[in-house]
């Protein structure tokens, strides 16, 4: 098969990924393609078993167009969701961008951990040596938390090496590797698939261990100079004389991460505090401390209801700062903080109003994140298929695979 007519197809691919289904007349207008070329390579593609014929487009007063869709189980990712405690790891069908069979989650601490790239390493090549259709991956997406350098494959904060993880992961595994920020690759997520998809200009916090940012400005995520941008959880907001993991002082953090309201629940409850949660935390690790605390909430308990809502509102005070500067229509709560849902917006709200000018908040909206705990993952699957055009595939009648598997 000619370079040409590859390429083509692999646009196909992509652009059939992101848009679920599309025309030939879509196709042709998204490629600037004549529409006996892109049909074409379609009817080739559903030859090959890749694309499905998805019936008609809802009709607008004429003819009603077929549209095109991929086909499930012909090829997939591996997407890995990364924070300081936690890596899950889960193979996405690029149909529809769907989970096949469970998470798989490593407690993998970061902070302070030498063999963590090792095991990470050692947990991604277990996972796929354990998939049936391992020979149908077609790449691998990794996000994490830390000053990631996504070019070049290097984390300044976190999985520490003279390497670029990029490559060792790829090395180990024969698949190529992408790895982007937690936040940024959220917020991929949500311009791509969530709710963010309908606005141009949306700020899409990550609730964590941390609190991140990704920006999606114009219609497009940003990424700033070098791919830092969105340090939100570092903002110096407090005269707290609290040491943040960045090294400095009084940072938004130090208040409102999920860490630190674990923190005050175990010190809320040591001093005396009534609570469904008295004896629930003790040998909780930090993943199920903070889904007992958010569960209480949400059933009412008032001091997990007092916890949140102060972390929501030190959060609500920094998203002014946002306003003030980009002016964004909708703000996304995301990450592993949603679970506790609604219990962030009236806090944050009543922050906002109080800190920023009503005219430039006056038609910001918070919204809770529709891809919740899975947007990490989505995202890491959509940092794969942004960069497929330059994966080194070929093509059969099993769909496309990486060279080195042949």
């Amino acid at each position: 098969m000619d370079e040409r007519s590859l390429n083509l197809k692999k646009e196909v691919t992509k652009a059939l990924f992101f848009n679920t289904s599309l025309s030939i007349a879509n196709l042709s207008i998204n490629f600037n393609k004549s529409i006996p070329l892109v049909f074409k390579a379609v009817n080739e593609l559903i030859e090959e078993g890749i694309v499905v014929n998805s019936g008609f487009a809802s009709s607008t007063g004429g003819r009603r167009a077929v549209i095109y869709s991929l086909k499930s189980g012909v090829n997939f990712i591996v997407a890995v969701a990364m924070d300081q405690c936690v890596t899950k790891i889960v193979l996405l069908d690029i149909f529809n961008n769907t989970i096949v069979g469970t998470i798989q989650k490593i407690q993998l601490q970061l902070s302070g951990n030498n063999d963590a790239l090792t095991l990470l390493i050692k947990g991604i090549s277990s996972f796929i040596n354990d998939c049936a259709d391992k020979n149908k991956i077609i790449g691998i997406g990794i996000g994490m938390p830390g000053f990631v350098d996504r070019k070049e494959g290097f984390n300044y904060s976190f999985l520490e090496s003279h390497k670029s993880i990029s490559d060792l992961v790829a090395e180990a595994t024969g698949l190529p590797v992408y790895i982007d920020n937690d936040s940024s690759l959220i917020a991929l997520a949500e311009l791509k698939f969530g709710n963010g998809a309908s606005h141009k200009n949306s700020m899409v916090i990550n609730i964590g261990w941390g609190i991140g940012l990704g920006m999606i400005l114009n219609g497009e995520l940003f990424r700033g100079f070098n791919g830092f941008a969105g340090e939100f959880s570092h903002l110096s907001l407090f005269s707290n004389n609290k040491l943040c993991s960045c090294g400095k002082m009084g940072c938004l953090e130090t208040e409102t991460s999920l860490l630190v309201i674990i923190e005050k629940a175990k010190q809320g409850l040591h001093n005396g505090r009534n609570s469904v949660l008295k004896d629930q935390l003790d040998n909780a690790d930090a993943e199920r401390a903070f889904e007992q605390i958010a569960r209480a909430a949400q059933k009412g308990d008032q001091f997990a209801i007092e916890l949140i809502s102060k972390a929501a509102y030190e959060i609500g005070r920094g998203v002014s700062i946002l306003i003030h500067l980009l002016n964004p229509e909708l703000v996304i709560l995301s990450g592993r903080g949603a679970l506790a849902a609604r219990l962030w917006k009236v806090p944050m709200q009543q922050a906002i109003n109080e800190h920023s000018i009503p005219r430039l908040a006056a038609h910001t909206e918070i919204e809770i994140s529709s891809l919740y705990q899975e947007a990490e993952l989505i995202g890491a699957a959509a940092l794969v298929m942004e960069n497929f055009e330059e994966l080194n595939l070929s093509y059969s009648k099993s769909g496309f695979s990486i060279y080195e598997n042949n």
